[in-house]
């Protein structure tokens, strides 16, 4: 896991940029559409909104506190 924090706010491609690792965090979360052209527009919170997730929870798993 990336030293990087993580935040609602940022973009879903940008997340995965700073960390390729982090797309089986995001797909193991249940967002499997890491690779569609939104993610290189949509926040991380619009995107857990779309797709029913809780972005607090995603956020923890990213950040490492899960």
């Amino acid at each position: 896991m990336s030293a990087q924090t993580y935040n609602g706010d940022m973009l879903v491609g940008e997340i995965i940029r700073m960390d390729s690792r982090n797309i089986a965090i995001l797909e193991s979360a249940g967002m499997g559409c890491v690779g569609c052209p939104a993610s290189q527009s949509e926040s991380l919170n619009d995107a857990c909104m779309v797709h029913g997730m809780n972005s607090e929870a995603v956020l923890a798993m990213l950040n490492g506190a899960e």
